[in-house]
């Protein structure tokens, strides 16, 4: 027994077969934030306002540096998520719908990649 319609049994339109392990991502990165947002926060709290070199000495450890790549992995993760089910649902034109997917993949990943790399240069 199929629960395709006739006209998607005929255009093959079926399950993408990645909604599963999407919604897991998604919830995955929004319960590791929890933690991950408190940490970062008392890390940043604490070095915030004592100036440049504070600010440097603090990410220089690696404790708190660690904390603040698991952040910015995780933030930019969930938003490139997010975006892309927005994008999906809410774009009808189907050649817009996957230029802004390939430019909502390609800008947070790569402002994720500049983020980590800042962070990497000062750690080590």
């Amino acid at each position: 027994m199929s629960f395709l319609t006739e006209y998607k049994r005929v255009a093959g339109l079926g399950s993408a077969k990645s909604g599963t392990e999407h919604f897991v991502q998604q919830r995955l990165t929004a319960i590791a934030l929890i933690p991950l947002t408190v940490l970062f926060l008392y890390t940043f709290i604490g070095a915030l306002g004592s100036g440049h070199a504070a600010v440097i000495e603090t990410y220089s450890r690696p404790a708190p540096a660690l904390i603040a790549i698991m952040f910015i992995w995780a933030v930019f993760s969930h938003l490139r998520l997010g975006l892309q089910v927005v994008i999906e649902d809410y774009v009808p034109d189907h050649r817009t719908q996957q230029r802004l997917l390939i430019a909502n993949a390609l800008i947070w990943r790569g402002v994720a990649v500049v983020g980590l790399f800042a962070i990497a240069r000062i750690a080590l």
